[in-house]
């Protein structure tokens, strides 16, 4: 394994969408990496746009394997459209070299059992699934509707949540100086997102409509910022989800198994019997999604929620639009990619969620432990468009500064210390707070300062 800091040897397996975005993201960071694809046009185009090496060919096969080097490779992603190619070239690249690293992209949920029971047969170091890691994110946005967005930390006690600013939200015009007097409970404004362009904002930072705001909160406080903020929750009782494929049944199984009424509309017939036997307490309904009658007659204006994930990210958008314009009181859509964010920000779309984006934030946190097992992140979320990071790390007999006030400690630019945990106790700190070994510190990070162990926040 590679020592701190050092770029790690990478092969990458499927150079399609979850491919590439790794291709882009890991070179960024200035990894070693080599592509394998049987589309020898695909793999030209990600040569020549990034610094990597290609080998055209079947990534399952032996002899492709070790034209791609992989004795010497430091870890391979499987990430190709086959589960079952995935978890064969992991096993066969296991073969060639036992020191191998092994991550596989599978998205059949017939696999999930088997592949965790026979781990130690398939040898991966992670599995990934993006569309039942989305499922998950779409429950846990459902279960607190005032949040765009939630990323977790610290064993759930510390969260970081997404907030849009509204005409008639009590937060417009509001000096962040000024914030404990509305919401009434220790909350922390970490990043804002204005006009599609993120900062980590000071105490004289005004907001105004239309910010989209990262909050920093320990878990205990999210019900009481909403109330004081006069948005309403409730428990969703009748979720819609527009679209029957791999991330709707997760979904929907999950929704029920809590007692949550579920309706899927999904056009394909097949499909929509396939679902019928295997969510016997779901309502399935064959239609097309975007047909304003079905959905009217569904009750798209009285849903407690309306998730959209059609093939087609158009057509999620313009149902979520008009789900939002019957009423619907919460819209989630998903998409294929986040580059349009500010057109996303300008419709108002609600939550957005990027099931490929997720699976690739997963991956970039595997790798950054290899390159620094000692002191690596726990835990990595990208907010605000991927132009900012909040990692989590522990405090430990090597990190600087322990012990002394924060208002002492120099940090770089960009940085943001948002919370320290101790124990089951969290904080938001003051310039009076210390951290000790064992703690857990959150930090907030802006896109391009890279952050690979605690003491790198440090002047």
């Amino acid at each position: 394994m590679p020592p701190g800091g050092n770029a790690v040897k990478i092969i990458i397996a499927g150079d399609g969408k979850v491919g590439l975005s790794l291709t882009q993201m890991l070179s960024e960071e200035g990894h070693d990496l080599t592509l394998i694809d049987s589309n020898q046009r695909v793999l030209d185009s990600s040569v020549e746009r990034y610094d990597v090496m290609g080998v055209q060919g079947n990534c399952a096969s032996m002899r492709v394997l070790e034209s791609a080097d992989v004795q010497h490779a430091d870890l391979l992603i499987a990430a190709t459209s086959l589960d079952e190619v995935n978890l064969l070239c992991c096993m066969t690249a296991q073969g060639l070299n036992s020191k191998l690293h092994t991550i596989a992209r599978i998205r059949n949920p017939e696999y999930g059992k088997q592949i965790f029971t026979m781990r130690d047969v398939y040898k991966l170091s992670l599995m990934v699934n993006p569309e039942k890691q989305a499922a998950r994110e779409i429950e846990r946005l459902i279960k607190y509707p005032g949040f765009l967005q939630r990323d977790t930390f610290a064993r759930s006690r510390v969260e970081i949540v997404e907030l849009r600013v509204d005409e008639t939200s009590r937060l417009k015009d509001v000096p962040l100086r000024d914030l404990d007097s509305i919401v009434k409970c220790k909350v922390l404004v970490c990043v804002v997102s204005r006009d599609g362009v993120a900062e980590i904002p000071d105490g004289n930072f005004v907001i105004r409509t239309g910010d989209r705001l990262f909050v920093t909160a320990p878990a205990e406080n999210l019900t009481l910022l909403l109330k004081n903020l006069g948005i309403i929750t409730y428990k969703a009782k009748r979720v819609m989800i527009c679209g029957g494929g791999r991330i709707g049944y997760y979904l929907a199984e999950q929704l029920t198994k809590h007692g949550v009424q579920v309706q899927i509309i999904e056009q394909d017939e097949a499909r929509c019997v396939e679902l019928a036997e295997r969510l016997p307490d779901a309502y399935v309904i064959h239609g097309d999604a975007s047909n304003q009658y079905l959905l009217e007659s569904e009750g798209v204006e009285t849903c407690d929620a309306l998730v959209t994930m059609t093939g087609m990210d158009e057509m999620n958008l313009i149902i979520s639009l008009y789900g939002k314009k019957c009423g619907a009181h919460q819209v989630i859509t998903k998409v294929g990619h986040t580059d349009n964010s500010s057109i996303y920000d300008s419709l108002e779309l609600g939550s957005l969620i990027c099931p490929k984006e997720l699976c690739c934030a997963n991956i970039l946190r595997y790798v950054r432990a290899m390159q620094n097992t000692e002191g690596a992140a726990l835990t990595v979320h990208n907010i605000a468009d991927g132009q900012a990071e909040a990692l989590e790390f522990l405090v430990d007999e090597k990190t600087r500064h322990i012990g002394e006030p924060l208002k002492n400690i120099r940090t770089k630019k960009n940085v943001l210390i948002a919370c320290i945990s101790h124990g089951s106790k969290t904080a938001i700190p003051s310039g009076d707070s210390v951290f000790n070994k064992g703690d857990t510190v959150i930090v907030v990070a802006k896109d391009g300062t890279r952050l690979l162990q605690l003491n790198d926040i440090f002047e």
